[in-house]
């Protein structure tokens, strides 16, 4: 334990989080009380988080034994016995650990977290992110990562290992020159508080966690997390994920996320762009609604290429701005059913239509349609049209894509990786293979909890002191610091080393 103010913050924490109760209310009771309470129990594995140690029973029994007499005396570290004074011995945090861990598994286990140990983990970050004090924004980022376990797999031959909860997972290489592999361990989500569009910055405090077996999809997995979030009372304003959520079945992520009023903001999978059949006669692309006449080169208009120029910056949001201009515009938001009303670009101003008589007096700026349809579809004939809940259900979204609007909103949602981040370093918390020795989805679980507990206290801390060097700059004239920004990427460094001389 590093100080007293430290110790005084974890406990607050376990107090505000209100779980050690309900976890002792869960245990056996044996003849003889338990020296160790669940209490103290959780104070040391999260003692020994903050100090960046591997995810070790006996790393937390060396953490709560190196407490001043005083507090281990009032923790129970130290006791009175018949015999005398008894100090805390490895075994007993061995057993009080293993009752806890089998009263937040479940009997059967399926790949996913009970409710008892969902719960726990929910009130631990959340009384963190309390203690932290809570970020100013409605806005989250989510994202998986692997989570290896420290256990070998099972023989080829079949047979069992000593972690059967886990199984095979797949991850990918994005670094240069590493390959995508296999895995076996769990998936590990995150939920991390990003700032709002065009909003101040905040502290990217990580709200809750989700750990699951590969055999689990992530992303429906994820849901009952933000689900709990909303029925707390947490605002979900914007939620921003990737192509691997975006990707899956309407009924399975987006349309639940946007029940819980939720706007998302993700990345589409190429095959989920471009044009994907009509309504009512409009395009349906993209996970908008366009006119019959758009130009087909603009429907399939892709994201900005990494490492674009400035001119092909400029161009692609010039496609991307007249792509726009066809769009059948929202004119109502979505009703308890899903269910909106649409307008035709014409009728609002936003091209020039023969078939719209009033929108040839636009002027020639604005695009104009040469050929209109011979025989004009329902969205030509009348000036809107009602769009139910199962059209473009599982691409709609917030900002057009590929638009810069949806390319800086979606930018935040690097918040997700920074998280991961902070917790695969091998400077502090690194939950790489053989971070935890300990078998099972709940002892893992349980550990993970602690480690971004951890994290984000150092992320807070690290956020207040920027701030507070930002005003004393700002009080003397000084404008704020800016960050280097890597001039050679990594790919740049490598092509150079493995060149001719």
């Amino acid at each position: 334990m590093k100080s007293a103010a430290q110790l005084e913050q974890l406990e607050r924490i376990v107090e505000r989080a209100g779980i050690a109760e309900r976890i002792e209310a869960l245990l056996p009771v044996g003849v003889r009380p338990r020296q160790l309470r669940v209490r103290t129990l959780l104070i040391g594995m999260l003692s020994v988080a903050c100090e960046g140690r591997p995810a070790h029973l006996s790393r937390v029994h060396e953490a709560l034994l190196s407490l001043p007499e005083a507090e281990k005396r009032r923790l129970g570290v130290l006791a009175e016995w018949k015999s005398g004074p008894h100090e805390l011995t490895y075994r007993q945090v061995e057993r009080t650990f293993s009752l806890v861990a089998g009263a937040l598994a479940k009997a059967e286990p399926d790949g996913e977290p009970c409710e008892a140990l969902s719960e726990t983990i929910d009130a631990l970050l959340e009384a963190s992110v309390e203690a932290c004090g809570e970020p100013e924004t409605s806005s989250y980022a989510v994202d998986w990562t692997d989570l290896e376990t420290s256990s070998c797999p099972p023989p080829k031959g079949g047979g069992a290992c000593a972690d059967p909860e886990a199984s095979w997972g797949h991850r990918r290489g994005n670094s240069p020159g590493e390959r995508d592999e296999v895995f076996y361990g769990y998936y590990l989500q995150v939920v991390t508080a990003v700032a709002e569009e065009r909003g101040p910055a905040v502290a990217e405090l990580v709200r809750r966690i989700q750990i699951g077996s590969c055999d689990v999809d992530p992303p429906p997995a994820l849901v009952p997390v933000l689900e709990r979030m909303a029925k707390s009372g947490i605002e979900l304003g914007e939620v921003l994920a990737d192509s691997g959520y975006a990707h899956r079945m309407a009924e399975s992520w987006a349309l639940p996320v946007r029940r819980l009023g939720a706007s998302l903001v993700q990345d589409l999978h190429p095959h989920d762009r471009g044009r994907k059949g009509t309504h009512l006669g409009a395009i349906r692309a993209n996970g908008n609604l366009y006119c019959p006449a758009t130009p087909a080169a603009l429907l399939e208009l892709g994201p900005l290429a990494r490492g674009a120029t400035e001119e092909e910056a400029s161009a692609h949001d010039r496609k991307a701005a007249e792509l726009s201009a066809h769009k059948l515009g929202a004119l109502s938001g979505y009703d308890a059913d899903g269910y909106r009303r649409v307008g035709c670009p014409a009728v609002r101003g936003k091209l020039r239509c023969p078939l719209r008589p009033d929108s040839m007096a636009l002027e020639h700026t604005r695009p104009e349609v040469v050929s209109p349809p011979e025989h004009p579809p329902t969205c030509c004939s009348q000036q809107t049209i009602t769009v139910p809940a199962s059209v473009n259900a599982k691409t709609a979204q917030k900002h057009d894509y590929p638009s810069p609007e949806h390319r800086r909103s979606y930018a935040r949602r690097s918040a997700a990786e920074r998280a991961y981040a902070t917790v695969k370093d091998p400077a502090s918390n690194d939950i790489s293979k053989g971070w935890c020795r300990l078998a099972g989805l709940a002892p893992i679980a349980l550990f993970a909890a602690s480690v971004f507990v951890a994290r984000n206290l150092r992320v807070a801390d690290a956020f207040a002191a920027r701030v507070a060097e930002d005003e004393r700059r700002a009080a003397v004239g000084l404008p704020p610091r800016r960050r280097r920004r890597r001039r050679k990427s990594a790919a740049d460094l490598i092509g150079a080393a493995n060149g001719p001389p």
